[in-house]
């Protein structure tokens, strides 16, 4: 029990050093005027940040979508985790097409070591304290992950990436919204399922 107590607070903390790192990676990059040093010529440092964590961000639904559609207890939590693993195979695909196009190789942010600890959690949890853990950090992630895509279309220089967050911001906010429900549905029943 305190083996999961520790790992569950592991993830909440690498879950919030995510979240902090995209809020900082977005500042930085809005006050940055040039491209970092690893930016490619071709990338300002809004788009450099915005296909780091992008391109992170979709393997990582399909990862954590997969293990919900096995370890949900419900069938609402089973279905949107599907729907994050064939929603999100596509996104990773066409962000992979403009990178090889634009022969752009992304930064190995820290999101990366977050979003492990984040797959380790769900894969020790169990039961509720999945669900729980599954639903709330879907959640935050949309939520940040709509931020990531608003400040590509407001702030970004690059036309194809400005345009793949354009067509690609209407699904998150959509998944967001069943996340919303999803956690409302789950503290209203948290016993049944």
């Amino acid at each position: 029990m305190n083996r999961a107590f520790a790992t569950r607070r592991i993830a909440r903390i690498g879950f919030a050093a995510v979240l902090l790192s995209l809020v900082a990676g977005l500042d930085i990059a809005n006050a940055q005027t040039g491209a970092p040093m690893e930016a490619p010529a071709t990338l300002n440092a809004v788009d450099f940040n915005f296909v780091g964590q992008a391109n992170l961000g979709a393997p990582f639904q399909v990862d954590s979508g997969r293990l919900a559609e096995k370890k949900g207890r419900s069938t609402a939590i089973r279905n949107y985790a599907h729907l994050m693993v064939t929603s999100h195979i596509p996104v990773a695909d066409a962000l992979t097409a403009i990178l090889q196009r634009k022969n752009v190789t992304p930064s190995n942010t820290l999101l990366h070591g977050a979003y492990d600890a984040m797959i380790s959690t769900l894969k020790a949890d169990h039961g509720a304290a999945f669900d729980r853990d599954y639903v709330n950090g879907q959640v935050e992630y949309q939520k940040g992950n709509a931020a990531l895509f608003r400040q590509e279309i407001e702030y970004g220089s690059d036309p194809e990436l400005k345009q793949f967050a354009s067509q690609t911001l209407p699904k998150i906010e959509d998944h967001l919204q069943r996340a919303l429900r999803l956690a409302g549905a789950s503290s209203g029943d948290s016993t049944s399922n």
